[in-house]
């Protein structure tokens, strides 16, 4: 009898999830679980690592995954805890052969696969977050194309485009006898606040939004209106369901990659997959930079920063309080929606950055912890390219903010909405 745990990480999904395929595959019974951090854990800048949005986010995401589990004749466990000292104690409980995971090539979650290790268990992970399998490169990922200009083309040359996706496991192994987990059970993860967001979590709305996003002829317009600040069809909008795996990337370029087929493709198709390449890229940079993408200095030979942490303008500028009108538009609907467009995320990090003389690497912690679309890939490769410590030759990105709001925002609107009604 082969028992296993499945450990969904942020691959919220069952469509498109081949360690998920691969665990069902090998085992007789499959034990689904998923591993929450503890409530109030801070970062080194004093800010919770996961705000209200992003759990609430999260619960939704989980509902409805433990809602597809069961009707397969599953379910999903949701533990609170390191999974250092959770996974082991489950695994010797049920006396599992083995953990399955996905691959996330980050420091802190390599390092907690290796711990486990460590611990003399068998974790299998599988690398399925990607929208190309870098096995099909015409270079080996380690010794990738350092700018992101360079790396498109090479791919576009060798003519990939995306990894074929894979479908739901068609059977699903049994639970363990829920006995052998004892006072375990107990552990799980009761219900928070509810908190409003304007994002449903889970594969089933992620779906749904993109069947209306196609039907509605909306990649078409994409390019066009991407930089735009204020709607909910300026953008794609997949970036929360993508965040958490709620949706594959892999799924979403098959599906552009049909709508060209039955409208033809154009600049706002290609720009999607351009887009989604650009995460790619970040993903693929972590395979051959690691720890150095976490460094003060980045990739760059610049110093570190000088200037002493300031708690007085980081809560100013988290908060939407520097006097600059743009700024705290955008700094206020980040804290009260949980997301910022794109455009808007590039202003205030130059911001902070260059105006405020800022660490950049706070500003990405404010960023995890309140976008309900947090990566920590595109989170860390967007950071240290505005701060000029990324790939980038051509330095750093500070923003002239008159210039954007004239721009972008000309008739004030965007800043009279989150100024005015959200001071």
């Amino acid at each position: 009898m082969s028992v296993l745990i499945y450990w969904f990480r942020n691959d919220l999904r069952l469509r498109d999830n081949p360690a998920l395929v691969q665990a069902c595959l090998n085992a007789d019974q499959l034990l689904p679980v998923y591993l929450h951090q503890s409530d109030g854990q801070l970062n080194a800048y004093g800010v919770e690592r996961a705000g209200g949005h992003r759990k609430q986010f999260l619960r939704d995401s989980l509902a409805d995954l433990k809602g597809q589990l069961q009707e397969l004749g599953s379910s999903l466990f949701e533990f609170t805890g390191h999974p250092n000292e959770v996974l082991p104690r489950l695994a010797k409980s049920l006396g599992a052969k083995a953990i399955y995971c996905e691959q996330i090539e980050a420091p802190e979650e390599l390092k907690q696969v290796a711990l486990l290790r460590k611990m003399g268990l068998d974790v299998q992970t599988f690398w399925q977050s990607s929208m190309l399998d870098p096995q099909y490169f015409p270079f080996e990922v380690q010794e990738m194309p350092d700018i992101f200009t360079e790396f498109r083309r090479a791919v576009e040359a060798a003519g990939l485009k995306f990894t074929n996706p894979v479908n739901t496991p068609e059977i699903f192994p049994s639970l363990p006898p829920m006995d052998d987990l004892g006072e375990l059970v107990a552990e799980a993860v009761l219900d928070h606040e509810q908190i409003q967001v304007d994002y449903l979590g889970g594969e089933s709305h992620a779906q749904a939004h993109l069947k209306q996003y196609l039907e509605r002829r909306l990649p078409d317009s994409y390019k066009k209106t991407r930089n735009q600040l204020i709607g909910q069809d300026y953008s794609s909008k997949f970036s929360p369901w993508l965040a958490l795996g709620c949706i594959s990337a892999r799924v979403l370029a098959g599906e552009i990659a049909a709508y060209e087929n039955r409208y033809g493709a154009n600049d706002g198709t290609y720009w999607l997959w351009f887009e989604l390449l650009w995460r790619d890229y970040f993903r693929f940079l972590h395979f051959k930079f690691g720890k150095r993408l976490y460094q003060a200095r980045g990739l760059s030979k610049l110093a570190e920063n000088v200037t002493p942490f300031d708690t007085v303008k980081f809560e100013q500028w988290c908060s939407g309080d520097t006097g600059e009108s743009l700024i705290d538009a955008g700094m206020r609907e980040l804290r009260a929606s949980g997301y910022l467009s794109n455009r808007m995320r590039q202003i205030v990090a130059s911001y902070w950055i260059y105006d405020l003389q800022g660490d950049w690497r706070a500003g990405a912690a404010w960023f995890e912890a309140q976008l309900i679309d947090y990566d920590v890939y595109s989170n860390q490769g967007n950071w240290l390219y505005i701060a000029g410590r990324g790939t980038d030759p051509r330095g750093g990105r500070p923003f002239n903010v008159i210039k954007q709001a004239q721009d972008h925002d000309p008739q004030a609107i965007y800043r009279r909405l989150w100024l005015e009604h959200n001071g």
